[in-house]
């Protein structure tokens, strides 16, 4: 596949992902495992994905610290100057500012694509070809472009994005509204109008675009310019990220930029795609067995069980009887039991109350 040296990708692997939870783990979370037993982690087919499209050396990864040694072990063919590790956790907008400064200094005429790391993508030709046509349209455009799906069901875990005015250019529309996590009532209706699409959490822009809209919405969060201090080394540019990253604004990119940008798009893409964030969004992703239930990787023993997703340790049995709607989860020293329907909430709540009662080990 032909690739353009000026294209570039970021791919955000600093989350904690405690929606998965036990399986996901403050030190190991969800982007490092190898969640289905296929041979290769979350984050290590996101870059496969991109490494197809893109020159390999264009691919940025942006992580925490914590999680430095995760990420030489994962991927080594990744030079270090291609690592953003923040000294502190802050939210999406201030890590995509970072990464659009990093790639500056190297190419102050950059595409940049914006990916989580923990999604899972059905059609890799159709993707490919969706992203080909993304970076041509904001080379040509001055604008931000997120990819979204239909919906092929009312899921109240996603964000969602409404269509606006199309722009007579492929399948790509003025956004008119953003809608995060909406109620199962309200995501049905949004279904059934055709007018909204999941946000995949996947966005392009050209850098000189991103970083003008990062100043005006978010002055904070790169002050070396403001200041007139020229930052040109990189590093220079991680003696001033130790510095000032923990001022940043703990916010989202989403609320940061483009709930606020008047020039943001949305192209509706065919390749398929499942977020695995949470146990829900991923029991509705997979093929189910028989009785509907989900079995990630596990032995088990099953009687009148339905509908659950189980994700059980290589070493360990289940046998589980008459549970109907659940998730039934086991890692290390921590077992959970609890419904699964709409459980992001649940699963949040216990997590915080286990830290309290019993510790950051069982976190």
């Amino acid at each position: 596949m032909t690739t353009k040296q000026n294209n570039y990708c970021v791919i955000l692997a600093g989350g904690k992902g405690r929606r998965l939870w036990p399986c996901s783990r403050d030190k190991h979370p969800k982007q490092f495992i190898d969640f289905f037993g296929v041979g290769r982690t979350q984050l290590q087919q996101t870059f496969d994905r991109f490494a197809q499209v893109l020159p390999k050396e264009n691919i940025y990864i942006n992580t925490s610290c914590d999680y430095l040694d995760l990420i030489r072990e994962q991927l080594p063919e990744v030079s270090s100057d291609r690592i953003m590790a923040e000294p502190i956790h802050r939210n999406t907008a201030p890590s995509v500012a970072w990464a659009v400064h990093r790639i500056m200094m190297f190419d102050p005429k950059a595409n940049i694509i914006v990916s989580p790391s923990d999604q899972t993508i059905v059609n890799d030709n159709a993707f490919f070809r969706n992203i080909t046509d993304g970076l041509q349209f904001v080379e040509n455009n001055d604008a931000i472009l997120t990819m979204g799906v239909s919906p092929t069901r009312p899921e109240p875990g996603y964000g969602y994005i409404q269509k606006g005015v199309y722009t007579g250019n492929g399948d790509i529309y003025k956004v008119q509204a953003f809608t995060e996590k909406p109620d199962r009532q309200f995501a049905q209706m949004f279904m059934d109008s055709k007018e909204w699409c999941w946000n995949t959490g996947l966005f392009l822009s050209n850098t000189n675009y991103l970083r003008q809209c990062l100043y005006g919405f978010l002055p904070s969060v790169i002050r070396d310019e403001e200041s007139g201090e020229k930052i040109t080394t990189i590093e220079e540019e991680e003696a001033f990220i130790r510095e000032n990253f923990p001022r940043y604004p703990n916010i989202s990119l989403d609320h940061g930029i483009l709930e606020k940008s008047d020039n943001v798009y949305v192209m509706k893409c065919d390749f398929g795609w499942a977020d695995l964030g949470t146990w829900h969004g991923v029991y509705e992703s997979l093929s189910k067995r028989e009785g509907d239930n989900v079995i990630i990787d596990s032995d088990v023993i099953l009687e009148d069980a339905t509908n659950n997703i189980i994700k059980l340790s290589k070493d360990k049995l289940g046998v589980i009887n008459g549970l109907d709607g659940y998730i039934i989860a086991e890692k290390d020293n921590v077992l959970l039991i609890c419904k699964k329907e709409d459980s992001s909430a649940l699963v949040r709540k216990y997590v915080n109350e286990v830290q309290i009662k019993k510790g950051d080990e069982f976190v």
